[in-house]
């Protein structure tokens, strides 16, 4: 089994707001976009047990309630090139 990498997700909120997490509780890009979206089709929070919130040196358990999220983007790189949310 491959040992999980570091993504960055950003998740973009009702209110305008933008918030980023790094994440280590994945394999990869499916897998994160995939427990997100099964998440929000399940109206449950996102529990991440290996995160940084914006960016803090600490890693640390979240949960992520995804109730005001509007949409939510997964990249190993955090730049413009990364994409633009939907």
């Amino acid at each position: 089994m491959p040992e999980n990498v570091a993504l960055i997700i950003r998740f973009h909120l009702m209110s305008g707001e933008d918030v980023s997490v790094i994440s280590g509780d994945f394999d990869g890009e499916p897998e994160a976009v995939t427990a997100i979206a099964r998440a929000v089709d399940e109206r449950r929070s996102l529990v991440l047990m290996r995160a940084r919130y914006d960016r803090e040196a600490d890693v640390n358990g979240i949960v992520i309630n995804l109730a005001n999220v509007v949409s939510a983007r997964v990249s190993k790189t955090d730049s413009a090139e990364a994409g633009q949310y939907l």
